[in-house]
């Protein structure tokens, strides 16, 4: 009689795909009203000018022109320059 439980196939998970978050427009790429730049899990990334959050967090531009990634007080901004 066994003293233990079964452990492997019991605890084994199917794999999952990827979520494909990230950066997908890059500095200097154009973009369109409603282009995605960035698909995140949390704010990492702040939209700037030019661009909005989504409720999952996506930024995307909500005018058209360049991508422009900076740093202004501590915070990491993406906005769209025309």
């Amino acid at each position: 009689m066994a003293h233990t439980k079964s452990g492997a196939k019991a605890k084994q998970k199917t794999p999952r795909p990827g979520k494909r978050l990230g950066i997908k427009k890059n500095q200097n790429q154009s973009v369109a009203p409603g282009n995605i730049i960035i698909r995140q899990r949390g704010s990492q990334f702040h939209p700037g000018k030019g661009t909005k959050m989504g409720k999952d967090y996506t930024i995307f531009a909500v005018a058209t022109g360049a991508v422009n990634f900076l740093k202004r007080q501590g915070k990491k901004l993406v906005e769209v320059v025309s």
